[in-house]
């Protein structure tokens, strides 16, 4: 099945909401759990504690 432009941007869109609804999460359990997180910023690992995100 071939889809149409519309149909592949409607998929992207919801792909985006759905990696962003992800990270909020994933933020807000750290936080709650009182972890850090460990991201790839610039190429460089980091790791970012609770109280900073």
């Amino acid at each position: 099945m071939i889809m149409s432009e519309t149909e592949v941007a409607e998929m992207q869109r919801k792909i985006d909401e759905g990696i962003l609804r992800a990270q909020e999460r994933l933020i807000e359990r750290a936080r709650h759990d009182n972890l850090s997180l460990v991201v790839a910023r610039d190429g460089e690992v980091m790791e970012i504690p609770a109280e900073e995100l």
